[in-house]
């Protein structure tokens, strides 16, 4: 059966497994969509809630666009445990919201054996300024706004190992918004390709970002950001299933040199949740972001890696 002809007011789908789909319902205006949704990183409810919000309205900031609306998502034990938990959640998940002056209208929970929440978030953004993950050029150089091992903090604290002040600090980077990327960049100058950091670590979505644009992106790991004091949890103990993912999906598309930090290496390959924006910027634009999220507070400001001309099938650099 042949394929329908694609809508031409798509103007990103799935291609290149960027952070939302974007539709455009005229010239002036595009409607940003995305849905993400997990088990619980943390034990407080309401932190819980305000982490999955922040994770889903990250895709429309990345995007370069304005969250507009909200939808939850939850899967819940209500035979097991107390609904005010859900309500925690909710509560958690609407304070997000509302700070990124968006608007919860609604949602939808079933009966889960475990809990799992998140939100459906549908932004605007003008069609003639959206950014994708594949508009990277050769010579841009890569600026990342949050530190890195919110994965390998979770999976110490889920084992009683991490320490109170390190979790605090992952907790603090994952509850605030990415608008304050999304505003930086647009402050200095604008960029070439923005994706947001969650799942596949840094090195998988940088990954995207390089064969989205068929060019070569080379990571320095010595000045990768990290949550202060993670640096002891780089240990295989604290390793998770998708840190091991991670590795296997860059497998043959990576090359290591011999000057990458073996520690820092672990960073760049663990999940992140609520991560920071990775953001490709023209060189003489990068100073002035850099100081842009400074000045507005962000998690971490940090020149992480370039853009370089396409080397062979290796995709991603670390250095």
């Amino acid at each position: 059966m042949p394929r329908p002809a694609p809508d031409p007011n798509l103007l990103v789908g799935t291609e290149t497994a960027d952070d939302a789909g974007v539709y455009r319902l005229d010239d002036q205006t595009a409607l940003v969509q995305t849905v993400d949704f997990f088990p619980p990183l943390v034990d407080d409810p309401f932190t819980f809630g305000q982490i999955a919000a922040a994770n889903a309205l990250s895709d429309v900031y990345a995007m370069n666009g304005r969250p507009l609306t909200a939808l939850n998502i939850a899967g819940f034990p209500d035979d097991q445990l107390d609904l005010a938990i859900l309500g925690r959640i909710l509560a958690g998940a609407a304070e997000r919201v509302t700070a990124a002056g968006a608007v919860t209208v609604g949602g939808h929970t079933v009966r889960d054996a475990e809990v799992k929440f998140g939100l459906s978030v549908t932004g605007l953004v003008r069609p003639a300024e959206v950014l994708t993950n594949a508009g990277a050029r050769a010579g841009d150089l890569l600026v990342l706004t949050k530190p890195l091992g919110t994965g390998l903090v979770a999976t110490a604290s889920k084992k009683g190992s991490c320490p109170p002040e390190v979790l605090a600090r992952a907790i603090a980077g994952m509850v605030q918004l990415n608008a304050i990327g999304r505003d930086a960049f647009r402050a200095s100058g604008g960029a070439h390709a923005v994706t947001d950091v969650t799942g596949f670590g840094l090195a998988g979505h940088a990954l995207e970002m390089a064969e989205g644009a068929r060019l070569t992106i080379a990571l320095r790991t010595a000045y990768l950001p990290r949550i202060e004091g993670a640096d002891p949890l780089a240990i295989p103990q604290f390793h998770s299933r998708g840190s091991r993912s991670n590795r296997a999906f860059l497998e043959d598309r990576a090359r290591i040199e011999t000057t990458a930090d073996a520690t820092c290496l672990e960073f760049a390959l663990d999940p992140q949740t609520s991560g920071g924006l990775l953001i490709a910027v023209a060189p003489e634009n990068a100073p002035g972001l850099v100081q842009e999220l400074e000045n507005r507070g962000a998690a971490a400001w940090a020149i992480v890696g370039e853009v370089l001309p396409r080397d062979g099938d290796i995709a991603i650099i670390f250095r």
